[in-house]
């Protein structure tokens, strides 16, 4: 399958612009998700046997392998319902804005192919969360998936940066119910301001209206809190992320997401004249390191969600070496297939059983 994808799919694909080859890929995606019996005899297929099986336990929730499908592919959650059958463990739909927004002109989005990279500068482009919330509405709810569902949220770009709370707020009234965790997206660097609520006093105005918004739901609900994290740009430098985990350890988040695209341009990318977030394997390094850094700081208790630079097993496994409890992939599957999920969790799976 992978030699397949690699020497005529992928050729076949690179010869359209990025963007235009990215929709086909979620329409080929939503296509499967709408076929139920094929979906489920790939899935047979795709995932773990029982002898390999490494379910992970993260923030309440149980994940049959560490990899996941990370946001950005399935803005509007029409491909995620079949991420299980190509071997994913867990899927993260958006970025969700509350507002219906096109995001940022065209052309937005660049291969690099030898660099096993992307620049994008989408500027989350999504049909807004009363509309992806009409979507989810229609699909399998929480307790009947058969891989949890993650739901990314983002400021809208029409509101200020001082009514940012309030936006996020609206987002998280309209998708908490249909999500198994929720995540904010503080870190993009393609809405303007948006990196600013990393800094303490935003973050902590963000972070304490979205945990009381939470808590209110659980007692109306009668139900668990639900499982919120915090996606942080790779960016920050180290004082900064020592005050993002002490507002994090403050409200009690959950986990944390690292990372999200950079703005440095490492290398091949210093002559690049193409704004945007840079991921694929010139990411691998930095993030790696970012998660280390947060395991040691939190001595291991803040799950990690592991970002950037998966290209293969190896970079996969750093991650969780450095202290991920999940990893997920994106570029990566740009270059290898729509089933590298699948290999990367056997893969682990292996290693794991190898290493005790």
């Amino acid at each position: 399958m992978d030699f397949l994808y690699e020497k005529v799919v992928r050729r076949g694909l690179f010869r359209l612009e990025s963007e235009r080859a990215h929709e086909l890929g979620v329409k080929a995606m939503a296509a499967l998700g709408a076929v139920g019996p094929a979906c489920r005899l790939l899935e047979r297929w795709a995932q773990l046997p029982a002898a390999r099986f490494r379910p992970v336990e993260a923030f309440g929730l149980r994940f049959p392998n560490a990899v996941g499908l990370a946001a950005g592919f399935d803005k509007n959650a029409r491909a995620w319902p079949a991420a299980a059958a190509l071997g994913f463990g867990h899927v993260e739909i958006g970025t969700v804005t509350a507002l219906a927004q096109p995001g940022n002109p065209q052309p937005r989005m660049f291969r690099y192919p030898e660099q096993e990279a992307v620049i994008n500068r989408m500027g989350f482009n999504n049909e807004g969360a009363d509309a992806v919330a009409a979507r989810l509405a229609r699909q399998a709810p929480p307790g009947r998936r058969r891989i949890p569902l993650g739901v990314n949220l983002g400021k809208s770009k029409a509101a200020p940066l001082d009514q940012a709370t309030a936006d996020y707020l609206a987002s998280f009234a309209r998708l908490a119910g249909f999500a198994d965790y929720l995540v904010l997206n503080v870190s993009s660097p393609n809405t303007p301001g948006l990196r600013t609520l990393q800094d303490a006093g935003p973050l902590r105005e963000l972070l304490g209206a979205i945990t009381a918004a939470n808590r209110e739901r659980a007692a109306q609900a009668g139900g668990r809190r639900l499982p919120v994290l915090l996606k942080i740009a790779p960016d920050l430098s180290w004082p900064q992320i020592d005050a993002a985990l002490g507002v994090i350890a403050e409200f009690g988040l959950d986990g944390i997401i690292a990372t999200n695209t950079t703005l440095a341009r490492p290398g091949f990318f210093a002559t690049v004249n193409e704004a945007g977030g840079l991921s694929g394997a010139p990411l691998r390094r930095r993030s790696t390191e970012i998660i280390g850094y947060i395991a040691r700081t939190t001595a291991g208790r803040l799950p990690i969600i592991g970002v950037g630079g998966i290209t293969d097993l190896e970079s996969a496994g750093e991650k969780l070496d450095a202290g991920a409890t999940l990893v997920q992939v994106y570029s990566g599957m740009v270059y290898r297939g729509p089933f590298f999920a699948r290999a990367l969790a056997q893969g682990l799976s292996d290693r794991q059983r190898l290493n005790g």
